[in-house]
């Protein structure tokens, strides 16, 4: 079993991977998808597809940036959330980039929701989130402020799970938890 946790690591140090051998063997997992189909970039089309070749055709897909619900639902399926950087990125989309004042208090009120959630929830859940920690402070307003919630949404989780890991060259290493 593996209660709750967090895997954290850098742009393609194998999170989601480790993350998804987390639950080898397991009969049904639902995989909550954070990201949305963007067909202007193939990149990014490209990658969602690599990750979906990867789940077993037994794991539950959603994809959906309401965590709170998600978590929340009657449901004992074990739950991957990927990614939390993506879902608090389409967060920011609405509105808060440019720092306005009521978009803001609407980005930390769905915040609390899902922290709230995150407490709640009776479910097996592992999430996966990039760690942003050991960058450089970005130079332009707005990738100072993904930086910055990202890192104390990281933090909150990290103290409201069981283990957490960090992955570093697909290497991944207990930091909490055993």
């Amino acid at each position: 079993m593996i209660g709750s946790a967090l895997v954290l690591g850098g742009g393609r140090s194998g999170k989601s991977t480790f993350a998804e051998s987390l639950f080898d063997g397991a009969s049904r997992v639902t995989y909550v998808a954070t990201s949305e189909v963007r067909p202007e970039d193939p990149e990014w089309v490209e990658r969602l597809a690599l990750h979906r070749a990867r789940r077993p055709d037994h794991w539950v897909t959603v994809e959906t940036i309401e965590l709170a619900s998600e978590l929340l639902k009657n449901d004992d399926s074990p739950m991957l959330v990927d990614c939390l950087g993506v879902w608090l990125t389409r967060l920011l989309d609405e509105g808060c980039w440019d720092r306005a004042p009521d978009a803001l208090v609407r980005l930390e009120e769905r915040i609390e929701e899902f922290l709230d959630a995150v407490r709640a929830t009776r479910r097996e859940v592992v999430f996966v989130s990039n760690e942003v920690g050991m960058a450089l402070v970005p130079t332009t307003s707005s990738g100072r402020l993904f930086s910055d919630r990202l890192g104390r949404l990281n933090m909150q989780v990290a103290a409201l799970v069981d283990r957490v890991w960090l992955c570093v060259a697909g290497i991944p290493m207990a930091i909490k938890g055993s």
